[in-house]
């Protein structure tokens, strides 16, 4: 029988804020089997193979003494990331706590993370200086990339609704053998809030949270219920959010002195256009557990974004202050049905899902008489079935274990576009939309990953994955569009060794090799991006990765330090190549109208990423904690624009990658009183960037000579007031300080006040 043991951590010994959090017992677990300092423990039997990106290769030290009954560990703390990968977790409380403004917003205190600010209502995620198409993101499992995905920073994880997680973990590098294609910076998993189990008996809880901000006039509230009878389990939701103009700190100058053109301001110099959006959300999740091994859960998650102006094109450089390019609606829509086993060697899930992403964008230009309109919808059907098996001990001293599993991806994209003269009252449909109407994307395969555990101290990890992608579009004679049909085969390896030295320090060394295969929109796509306009080319090759990482990982009862070196080599990495007015394509005007074009191209040679990240957590008496982060990550590649012939003519062999992140990191002060207070005060730094690839020199989002560095302090508080209401208080940029992460095109808030109150009641019969 396959057992495990679930650790819920004290306060005091793992949140180094020290919330105040109800330590509960996991669903499904028994009596306390062992209570040791700082932990609780309980048997659980996992029904869930899981995603936990980086399972831990370790054993757990027996509770009996009697050679190891228990051999799955599920880890509830941030603190027991396992130490063969790169690899954190941000759990519930730590949202309560910090108020994120987004899903994104959530995970910027994560080491290897850095986080840009698309537009207001959007933000993408960095990891080691990759994101986008370069990073893959699952919601339970579920894979949210999707076919028409960018290159560099997109909205689609800004769709989740943090108040329906429970918790998101980071793994940095590279990881395509589990995942599949895209995972070549790493992989943010999120896991949502699970439907409570009634075999004790029937409960039902409920909740309103309402929170506001007084940077941006949010005012936001989400109403949850949770019910259970018997083996039946249910957790729902709505929420809805008015979101109005940010006010900065003020105007950010680039190192070379002068004002960046995005975004604008108004005439009080703080308060910055093309900001605001409204969003409605929604979640039902019911689990049947067929007995004590087996379970069943039907979920549907949704997200409504409405109204929100794209920051850098709201209005335009140099353009007129009423010209502006607003997504009307960002959808997203995602079913599944997930089937958890517990076999009796091993634990099996199923999952079967279908996502819509639908956005509809409308760009206007009164003085031209001229508005434009696109929608774009994509349909995802996925099927996934992932196994864990128990530890198997074939010899003294010596444990294996293995994971692996299939999945398969199907994308079906509708793209349509229109062009209307407001004066005449005439609105034209065009040939083909930002995409190619049509179109149908594939990928998946099949993966296996072995472990092994030796007398040594040491741990062994290799696998390797099989995997398939295909691309298939219509051509479009009025627009010069090619037919696309392209297949290929990718393969994807990992392995890694893992040695604890003492019972305190852990070194691992990883070797990774990923692959992404174009997508549709590398291959098809038209469209208006930061640097310039941006045309499909249908002949791209596949991009891979090839990453090496070594670290140390240190665990005692008042220190922890996490310390990873990473090399990574991309082959055939897909760049921006300029072109000139006349290699625009057919019947395309907003081409030869930017101020710039530009052409996906495979780059010549290797880039090279390379980084350090360090994180450390102190725990002090009296709740007394800390924590610190520094991030360093380095890019380079070959130049896209080739050598002039002008030999005395400025041109170098080697450019630095595009939008890679400064020098940055978090340090935070913490003191807890009990289980109803806890403060935190915390800085977050960046040093300034001024190493430009060729395409940041020409985006407006990054100011002239690069972007300045900031420092920026924030102070919060959580209480618990009474039994069914509590309360998290946030004070952020306290100094006021005018700051911009890397890339954005919005500036970061201004000094103010988020305030959130949570109250809740339950019945339990």
């Amino acid at each position: 029988m396959l057992a495990g043991v679930a650790r819920a951590e004290r306060p005091e010994a793992s949140q180094g804020e020290g919330a105040p959090v109800e330590l509960t017992t996991p669903p499904d677990a028994g009596a306390p089997l062992a209570q040791r300092e700082g932990q609780v423990e309980f048997a659980i039997p996992p029904t869930d193979a899981g995603i936990s990106l980086a399972p831990d290769a370790g054993e757990p030290e027996p509770l009996d003494g009697t050679g190891g009954e228990f051999e799955t560990l599920v880890t509830a703390g941030r603190e027991d990331a396992p130490g063969d990968r790169a690899s954190t977790v941000v759990r519930r409380a730590d949202l309560d706590r910090r108020l994120p403004r987004s899903t994104p917003d959530a995970v910027r205190f994560e080491p290897g993370v850095f986080v840009q600010r698309t537009a207001h209502g959007q933000a993408s995620v960095f990891i080691r200086g990759l994101t986008g198409q370069q990073t893959v993101l699952l919601f339970d499992g579920v894979r949210l990339n999707t076919s028409t995905w960018r290159q560099g920073p997109n909205q689609y994880f800004f769709t989740l609704d943090s108040a329906s997680i429970d918790s998101l973990e980071v793994l940095r590098g590279g990881a395509s053998t589990s995942f599949g294609a895209d995972a070549l910076g790493g992989v943010v998993a999120v896991k949502p809030l699970e439907a409570p189990d009634g075999r004790s008996g029937p409960m039902v809880r409920s909740s309103v949270t309402l929170r506001a901000r007084s940077a941006d006039d949010d005012v936001s509230g989400r109403a949850q219920v949770e019910a259970a009878a018997g083996p039946v389990g249910f957790i729902g939701g709505v929420g809805g959010r008015n979101v109005g103009l940010l006010e900065s700190a003020g105007v950010v100058r680039g190192l070379s002195g002068t004002v960046a053109e995005v975004p604008r301001f108004l005439d009080d110099g703080r308060t910055q256009l093309g900001t605001g959006f409204k969003e409605l959300t929604f979640d039902a999740r019911a689990t049947l557990h067929l007995g004590d091994r087996h379970s069943l859960t039907a979920a549907l998650y949704g997200y409504r974004q409405f109204d929100a102006p794209r920051t850098d094109q709201c209005p335009p450089p140099g353009a007129r202050f009423d010209e502006c390019l607003t997504i009307t609606e960002q959808f997203r829509t995602l079913a599944y049905l997930k089937w958890a086993l517990a076999l009796s060697d091993a634990s099996l899930d199923i999952t079967a899902s279908w996502q819509r992403q639908l956005e509809r964008r409308e760009g206007v230009r009164p003085a031209s008489f001229v508005a434009s309109t696109g929608r774009d919808v994509v349909d995802s059907f996925g099927g996934t079935a992932r196994l864990v098996t128990r530890d198997f001990r074939p010899a003294e001293g010596v444990t294996l274990r293995a994971r692996g599993g299939a999945d398969t991806w199907v994308d079906l994209v509708e793209s349509r576009a229109w062009l209307s003269f407001t004066d005449l009252g005439l609105t034209i449909e065009r040939s083909r939309g930002q995409y190619l109407s049509g179109s149908r994307a594939a990928t998946g395969g099949g993966f296996a990953e072995l472990e092994l555990d030796t007398p040594g101290r040491f741990s062994l990890r290799a696998g390797g994955r099989l995997g398939s992608a295909s691309v298939d579009a219509p051509g479009d004679a009025e627009s010069g569009s090619l037919a696309i049909a392209r297949r290929w085969l990718p393969l994807a390896a990992t392995g890694g060794v893992q040695w604890k030295a003492t019972n305190a320090l852990t070194l691992a060394v990883n070797a990774d090799h990923s692959f992404r295969a174009p997508n549709l929109d590398d291959l098809t796509s038209r469209q208006q991006t930061g640097p310039g306009f941006q045309f499909e080319n249908p002949s791209l090759a596949p991009e891979t990765a090839t990453t090496v990482e070594a670290g140390a990982k240190l665990r005692t009862p008042l220190v922890s330090v996490d310390a990873w070196v990473f090399q990574t080599w991309l082959a055939a990495a897909i760049g921006k190549q300029p072109r000139s007015i006349a290699d625009c394509p057919p019947m395309t005007p907003q081409c030869a109208a930017s101020f710039s074009r530009l052409q996906l191209v495979n780059t010549p040679g290797l880039s090279d990423l390379r980084g350090l990240e360090v994180s450390a957590r102190l725990r002090l008496p009296h709740g007394l904690g800390a924590r610190a982060t520094f991030n360093a990550t380095w890019g380079e590649g070959p130049n896209l624009i080739p050598q002039p012939v002008d030999p005395a003519a400025p041109w170098q062999s080697r450019v630095p990658l595009s939008r890679i992140p400064p020098l940055n990191g978090i340090a935070e002060l913490s003191w807890t009183d009990g289980a109803r207070l806890s403060t935190a005060a915390s800085v977050q730094w960046a040093g300034p960037q001024d190493r430009l690839a060729i395409a940041d020199l020409s985006d407006a989002r990054i100011p002239s000579g690069g972007t300045p560095g900031f420092v920026v302090v924030d102070l919060r508080a959580a209480v618990r007031l009474s039994s069914f209401l509590s309360a998290s208080l946030v004070l952020e940029n306290l100094f006021d300080q005018p700051w911009r992460a890397h890339g954005s095109s919005v500036n970061g808030p201004g000094r103010g006040v988020m305030l959130a109150l949570t109250g809740s009641w339950s019945s339990v019969r």
